[in-house]
């Protein structure tokens, strides 16, 4: 079924005052967006394409048994290939020490060239991904499953290992970064 198909459906079946509402704007639905408080990862591969890694805040965990992650990539980011292309990749969360790292693989580094792998100490994950070492948390993943949805790819991602340091994560609101402060103890 086509999705205007199914809008006309959900329109047709929705109480009244839903089938007249409007779908939001791509400005008003980005800064909504915006006010939520999200991880900052760095999403890695290698395989025909070389090394490569990107900058990444859609990262949530889809189950525990057995332990499945997803990632959202543009569709337009070369990682999105390259991870289709070896099937593995691996999730490092930045520490609230590493936003200078985050800007290299968004593409728009302070100083020095863009993905720059010298930027960072790295291992080489159990798939054979890079993987970032001074995390705050890391995934090493196979690729199980992959979803085109609008401008992305959903990629699903079983959890093959982990690392888990005692660094603070970094966080992104309002399109600045920020650390996570625990309340009440």
């Amino acid at each position: 079924m086509s999705p205007v198909a199914v809008r006309e459906r959900l329109v047709a079946a929705a109480p009244p005052r839903v089938a007249a509402a409007r779908p939001v704007s791509k400005d008003e639905f980005v800064g909504a967006m915006g006010r939520a408080v999200t991880g900052v990862w760095i999403l890695s591969t290698d395989g025909p394409r070389g090394r490569i890694a990107l900058t990444v805040s859609a990262v949530s965990s889809v189950s525990a048994e057995p332990p499945l992650v997803l990632v959202c990539v543009n569709r337009k980011s070369q990682a999105r290939d390259a991870v289709l292309e070896s099937g593995v990749f691996a999730l490092s969360l930045l520490t609230d020490e590493q936003a200078s790292l985050a800007d290299v693989f968004a593409g728009r580094p302070a100083e020095g060239e863009p993905f720059d792998f010298e930027q960072a100490e790295w291992t080489t994950a159990i798939t054979g991904a890079p993987l970032l070492v001074h995390g705050a948390v890391s995934f090493d993943c196979v690729l199980t499953s992959s979803v085109e949805a609008g401008t992305h790819t959903i990629f699903i991602g079983s959890v093959v290992s982990t690392a888990r340091a005692e660094h603070a994560p970094l966080a992104y609101t309002d399109r600045r970064y920020a650390r996570a402060v625990l309340l009440g103890q």
